[in-house]
């Protein structure tokens, strides 16, 4: 970073200044809020997921948290009361930041909650129109997927690799 004009020194024209931490809006500042996150919930027992390094885990007993970030978004869900409340009131003790509730839309993903049945849907519809929209084919005709309604898909059905 150069000097401010009007905060140049004398005699150290050619010094620059050095950044404590990373100032918001700037390139480095995502990363720095990414690797200070890391840390805290690290520190504060949850494990990063190797496959998906935006997931965290803790786990206590059977009870599960997990915290999803995007940017400098936070999505927590989990099957334990006591846990989540916990870790929501450590979460503004530790970042500044702000409750915004229950989740109803995440990155364009409509969340639904049946609680009675303790069930919890995602939909894309909002997606979809936008993708019809946008090629003109919102009035086009619907069609069926060439899937056979009901079958039921497992993991074990799914193609192998061969071996070379």
């Amino acid at each position: 970073m150069d000097q401010p004009e009007g905060f140049i020194s004398k005699h150290e024209e050619k010094k620059v200044c050095k950044l404590q931490r990373s100032i918001y809006g700037v390139k480095q500042a995502s990363r720095s809020w990414n690797i200070r996150f890391d840390e805290a919930v690290k520190n504060y027992g949850f494990s990063q997921n190797k496959d998906e390094p935006c997931v965290y885990k803790k786990n206590s007993g059977s009870g599960v948290v997990f915290l999803v970030l995007y940017v400098h978004d936070i999505l927590m869900f989990g099957n334990d009361i006591g846990m989540l409340i916990s870790v929501k009131q450590w979460l503004p003790k530790t970042f500044s930041m702000k409750d915004l509730g229950n989740a109803s839309y995440i990155l364009g993903i409509k969340i639904y909650r049946d609680r009675s049945r303790k069930l919890i849907g995602l939909s894309q519809s909002l997606y979809v129109d936008k993708v019809l929209g946008r090629f003109q084919m919102e009035h086009s005709k619907k069609g069926f997927l060439p899937v056979r309604h009901g079958i039921h898909l497992s993991k074990s059905m799914s193609p192998k690799p061969q071996k070379q």
